[in-house]
């Protein structure tokens, strides 16, 4: 339970951290689209090539994101998956990128809905995505959330202390991500995310500096 207080507290963060991924390309077959508040870049395209979408906002709440990884860890218990970009992008997609309290509450009633519909052969995220094929802009959120958010819960392994003092490692299902400096090393921060940028074309910082001192180890694994 301690664990899992501590993944939640530190999931914020973390996104934040790892939001630079959202300018990752991404392939698409349909032309480039507006979307509430997920933008997609038009391109120039020839016949036959496909476009790509060139950057992307992304502003779902700490409300979304907790109540999505907490839906993605029932599931795990229950014995189906329940993938969280999933669960967010399907929202996003009704409600053009915006997370009030109404979409809030189709989150939550997408989420029973695709844990109602699961069993030996499909996985509630396969019903979420099937569910999700009858809605325009799925594919777009999905890819988009799923270049920050992609691979950040999951299945891993700790070690932990057994009774007898010995120490074994024990597969655990959650948030896999981390702060990337290292223990002990103080930093400081400027929530800066969203200020405008000029330098090469005006866009706003998709990003949150931290200030660590010279010499701080910086672990990053993607």
């Amino acid at each position: 339970m301690r664990l899992r207080k501590y993944q939640a507290a530190i999931l914020i963060e973390l996104v934040l951290i790892l939001i630079l991924v959202s300018g990752r390309f991404v392939d698409k077959k349909e032309p480039a689209a507006v979307s509430g508040n997920i933008k997609f870049a038009e391109v120039n395209t020839v016949e036959g090539k496909k476009s790509t979408i060139k950057w992307v906002d992304f502003t779902v709440p700490c409300e979304a994101l907790e109540y999505a990884y907490g839906r993605d860890i029932k599931a795990h218990e229950a014995g189906t998956q329940l993938d969280w970009v999933s669960l967010l992008a399907y929202t996003a997609s009704k409600f053009g990128g915006e997370f009030d309290k109404k979409a809030m509450r189709e989150m939550e009633k997408a989420a029973d809905m695709a844990m109602e519909g699961a069993d030996a052969a499909h996985t509630a995220t396969s019903v979420l995505d099937t569910q999700g094929e009858e809605l325009k802009y799925y594919p777009y959120y999905k890819e988009a959330y799923g270049a920050i958010l992609s691979g950040m819960v999951g299945p891993y392994e700790v070690q932990q202390v057994e009774e007898d003092g010995s120490v074994e490692w024990h597969s655990v299902y959650g948030l896999k991500a981390y702060s990337p400096i290292a223990k002990g090393f103080g930093y400081s921060d400027y929530d800066d995310f969203g200020a405008s940028r000029s330098y090469g074309y005006a866009r706003p910082h998709l990003g949150h500096d931290m200030m660590g001192q010279i010499g701080t180890p910086i672990w990053i694994k993607y």
